[in-house]
């Protein structure tokens, strides 16, 4: 008996139908479209997340400011007067307050706990630099913020213009971000910042 692939026509629709297989274009379909659902993917969680961590940070400033409104101001002076993070007591009680709060938020505080602080001269302003994260963040708590000109629009005596003394609390806090790591499988020229500092500001009247 003959071999049909010897047999001549038997073999063409054979070759025909290896050439006309998708499995190969679907693979290389796949191949293509991959980076770009990655970067999609990624950057829909990271874009959240980033978020998600922002919504964190307003709500420890509050915290921060709500604590600093009831501490007391008779040791803001003379400036001199320190406590144990090289501020008075009350702004370090603020601290702990914020930081305490991070820590609730199940966020990283980069060492805050044990940061010292540092007075901008002529002010009420201390500053907090920790260095135990990837980017830098930055905690100020201003105790001598201040509201010019509020006119309580009361009975007399008090229809005349105040100012009102708060403390206003700042809070940097650095993100660090997936995206930069894929989206070089798109444009190979691209680039993204590693991290991105995420800034809330939180205001409270002094109640003491």
């Amino acid at each position: 008996m003959r071999n049909s692939s010897s047999i001549p026509g038997l073999w063409l629709p054979r070759k025909l139908d290896f050439f006309s297989a998708t499995t190969g274009s679907q693979i290389l379909e796949f191949a293509i479209v991959l980076p770009l659902l990655m970067v999609l993917v990624v950057g829909i969680f990271d874009f959240g997340t980033a978020f998600n961590v922002k919504q964190k940070i307003v709500n420890v400033t509050r915290e921060g400011a709500r604590v600093a409104s009831n501490q007391p101001t008779n040791d803001l002076w003379p400036p001199g007067v320190v406590g144990t993070c090289a501020a008075p007591t009350s702004v370090c009680a603020v601290r702990d307050a914020v930081d305490n709060a991070l820590i609730t938020n199940k966020m990283a505080d980069c060492g805050l706990s044990t940061a010292n602080a540092s007075l901008t001269p002529g002010t009420l302003i201390w500053t907090f630099n920790p260095a135990g994260c990837a980017g830098p963040m930055t905690l100020t708590i201003n105790r001598g913020f201040v509201v010019p000109n509020v006119n309580l629009q009361a009975t007399p005596p008090f229809q005349a213009n105040y100012n009102i003394e708060m403390t206003q609390i700042t809070l940097s806090y650095p993100y660090q971000w997936t995206f930069n790591r894929v989206i070089p499988l798109l444009v190979s020229s691209a680039s993204y910042p590693g991290a991105t500092q995420l800034r809330s500001v939180a205001v409270m009247q002094n109640l003491n």
